[in-house]
């Protein structure tokens, strides 16, 4: 049962609409405008808000830009009967959840409810309805199917492989599948198979012993034993040599290590989640995997989608990510800036998830102290910066600062004097500004040739 604000000015759709979800079972809540609205939330917060889009003063979209800035990660759903094209693109663009249109099929109503539900959590209780996905934000039906299956095979002991590009969060479905799963008590256990030498990938994997070969002083475990009982991940499986894949067959096959050096085998009980970017189908007919492994390994596949073909899970990430990252720095920025979510939402994310996090965490960590937005400037700043890295701290500022010179400029139409006042700098030291950035102030003025 969820708590749901209902907010239509048309009397019999409000009665519906909350006879509706009553009968599911939900605890509402009904409101005839978005200013009564607005009001109700502040007393007592839902778990969703399902609004009309066309109502008086205040609109649907004008309310949910109010509920964002109070609670960026609420979902909110827009009904109209005046349904556009454009208006559920700006209204997807703005991070609103969903978009029906009157007369809206029940079916569908209750679908994305239960679907806005699963990401939305009572005020005070964090992620605690469904604790083993929280770190997997999305909402979009690739990522609704790819968690209930997930969720399914956790259940099991089967080997799990876990396909994707760089970036879209193939540790973090393998924590989820680990924590889902009866192991969930026990060792999880993550090693990058592609980040360590082919000489030392078999001892961190299965161990070694003391004076097993040169610079080996002491006992090593090696990762199989320490997460016994538990779960091991295999990340980039697709670069292990194949030597060591037939040592890896062998250990899953008989359930036992032996540690390089040792005489004797040791029993195990893992459980196995392997993952890569490439693709192991052309790697099996390469001859560059050995296809019984392949076999023993994926069991059961799940196949991470490129954050491009889920791009309306794009406002919920990029509003986690804001709150996650607005409370580490301790700074009070609790929204994005229209025209900054449009551009998250319209860029290419060639490095994914991992990008989207990195972009709106360098955007945050330069916000300005005062401002509660998030500024399109210091966006597109972060997506200039790289697909999977920060840039320099000082790279950042000088993008920042030749962005807000360029928009001043514009905005004053060259005018040096204008731009210097409102940027509180005297008309010296706005000049320095301008040389430094490469920035002639009469290429803004009308005519001229805009470099930017």
């Amino acid at each position: 049962m969820a708590e749901l604000l209902l907010v239509d000015d048309d009397p019999d759709i409000l009665k519906l609409l909350a006879m509706r979800l009553a009968t599911a079972g939900h605890r509402v809540r009904t409101a005839d405008s978005g200013e009564q609205a607005l009001v109700m939330f502040q007393a007592q917060r839902p778990q969703l808000v399902i609004t009309d889009l066309k109502m008086g003063a205040m609109d649907g979209l004008a309310l949910f830009d109010e509920i964002q800035r109070r609670a960026p990660t609420l979902p909110v759903i827009v009904l109209t009967a005046h349904g556009t094209i454009p208006d559920a693109v700006d209204a997807t663009r703005r991070g609103v959840f969903g978009f029906l249109t009157k007369p809206f099929d029940g079916k569908a109503l209750l679908e994305q409810v239960e679907q806005a539900l699963r990401l939305s959590v009572p005020a005070g209780q964090g992620a605690a309805l469904e604790p083993w996905r929280a770190e997997l934000v999305g909402a979009s039906p690739a990522m609704q199917e790819l968690l209930e299956r997930a969720r399914l095979v956790a259940a099991s002991e089967a080997s799990v492989f876990i396909a994707g590009a760089s970036g879209t969060g193939k540790e973090l479905l393998a924590r989820a599948v680990h924590r889902a799963s009866p192991r969930a008590g026990k060792p999880f256990v993550a090693i990058n198979c592609a980040a360590i030498p082919e000489h030392l990938l078999e001892s961190e994997l299965f161990g070694h012993r003391k004076g097993a070969f040169t610079g080996a002083a002491y006992h090593h475990t090696g990762l199989f034993l320490e997460a016994d009982g538990g779960t091991v991940f295999l990340d980039e499986i697709g670069d292990m040599p194949l030597a060591l894949q037939a040592k890896l067959l062998r250990v899953l096959q008989e359930r036992q290590v032996r540690p390089v050096g040792a005489t004797q085998a040791v029993p195990v009980d893992v459980r196995v989640v392997s993952a890569t970017h490439r693709n192991l189908e052309e790697l099996l007919q390469g001859g560059q995997f050995r296809e019984d492994l392949y076999y023993r390994l994926n069991v059961v596949s799940l196949h991470l989608p490129a954050l491009a073909e889920r791009r309306e899970d794009i406002p919920l990430l990029a509003n986690h990510f804001l709150q996650k990252t607005a409370a580490r720095y301790g700074k009070p920025v609790t929204a994005f800036a229209p025209e900054a979510m449009e551009a998250l939402v319209t860029a290419p994310w060639p490095g994914n998830v991992r990008q989207l996090q990195n972009a709106v965490e360098q955007a945050v960590a330069l916000a300005p102290v005062g401002g509660g937005l998030v500024p399109l400037a210091l966006i597109q700043g972060a997506l200039r910066s790289g697909d999977n890295a920060f840039t320099s701290l000082d790279e950042a500022k000088k993008a920042f600062e030749r962005d807000y010179l360029v928009r001043l400029l514009r905005l004053t139409e060259g005018s040096v004097s204008q731009a210097a006042r409102l940027a509180q700098r005297n008309r010296t030291e706005f000049y320095k500004l301008l040389e430094r950035h490469q920035l002639e102030p009469g290429q803004f003025k009308p005519g001229g040739a805009d470099p930017a």
